[in-house]
């Protein structure tokens, strides 16, 4: 049989998230602003439209810069 070494004197390792919600809620909206970028680009008539070539480009790297703030958010001291 095994012997089981048991915990004495330590306090229970709590389990937590490297995100938090408001975290995730932010990538859900970075997420959104993407989509809508590249929604932007699509169709098949006038390629070098202002919404295709200047317009939605702006819209999808903004989207990743909301990605990059919600990644690097520090989650408030609870």
């Amino acid at each position: 049989m095994a012997k089981t070494k048991k915990s004495e004197g330590k306090t229970p390792v709590k389990n937590h998230f490297v995100f938090s919600k408001d975290n995730y809620t932010w990538m859900l909206i970075g997420l959104a602003v993407i989509v809508l970028g590249f929604v932007l680009m699509y169709g098949k008539e006038d390629i070098y439209d202002f919404r295709k070539t200047t317009l939605a480009p702006i819209v999808v790297l903004s989207g990743f810069m909301i990605e990059i703030y919600a990644i690097m958010k520090k989650p408030k001291a609870q």
